[in-house]
């Protein structure tokens, strides 16, 4: 009986997830699972995925991190703490939980790269479920955090708030966690003043396609420290596979 993992998500142009763990399972000699790529329209859709036969469970991403919670039967406190889910596992009994590797990602894949440096403040772009997971990891690690929207009704500031006021060079660590520049559109960036950047800066992009974004390239021009999102890809999808056989 082959297991079966995937992705949920619309659009999947491309898939970190089905090619990480199809790797893995080779390299490994991990046999007896699957992982393939869901892509539904709506997530009504999911229904159509719960009922694939010898289903483990799956990963979640945009649009359907907050979308999916009213669809399980529970969550785990990783996906209450952050608001939002990016694994999904079946029990054995039938039930639905939620779980949230995105937190454990990116905190971890954090303090790998700053070590014990000390940052009081944050700026997060971008309001969406990434963000959450963000969010709770700069809270656990007692950094100050404000998020940054193109709407001012979500956002500590908006885009033209950073253009206007002087609040870049009083944020040491800044958070893409948007799709801009994300393959194929890597000419994209967020709109901030770059010229504000300094060497004391920190700019961490969750995107991991190109390796270099054109957010990280400014940030080097500038001469801040720069990271992707590749180790946290990694240690998220790591933890998924620990949620899954456990």
């Amino acid at each position: 009986m082959v297991k079966k993992l995937g992705l949920i998500g619309h659009p999947l142009h491309h898939s970190f997830s089905k090619r990480y763990f199809n790797k893995k399972f080779e390299k490994n000699g991990i046999i007896g699972y699957e992982y393939d790529l869901y892509d539904i329209e709506t997530i009504d859709h999911v229904r159509d995925v719960f009922s694939i036969p010898n289903l483990l469970g799956f990963n979640v991403t945009i649009p359907y991190k907050h979308a999916i919670q009213p669809y399980l039967d529970d969550l785990d406190f990783s996906a209450r703490k952050v608001g939002a889910v990016n694994v999904v596992k079946l029990l054995p009994n039938g039930k639905k939980v939620g779980f949230n590797s995105d937190y454990y990602g990116f905190k971890t894949s954090l303090l790998h790269w700053i070590g014990n440096k000390k940052i009081n403040n944050a700026l997060v772009l971008g309001t969406g479920g990434a963000s959450k997971a963000v969010l709770v990891a700069l809270e656990d690690l007692k950094i100050n955090a404000s998020t940054v929207s193109r709407d001012k009704n979500k956002g500590a500031y908006t885009y033209v708030d950073l253009t206007q006021r002087k609040v870049i060079p009083d944020h040491q660590l800044i958070i893409n966690t948007t799709p801009l520049g994300t393959h194929p559109k890597e000419g994209e960036a967020p709109d901030l003043p770059y010229e504000q950047l300094a060497t004391k800066h920190f700019l961490y992009d969750l995107i991991y396609n190109p390796a270099e974004t054109s957010f990280m390239k400014k940030g080097i021009s500038a001469g801040a420290k720069v990271k992707n999102g590749y180790e946290m890809l990694v240690l998220q999808a790591e933890k998924s596979w620990e949620i899954w056989n456990t």
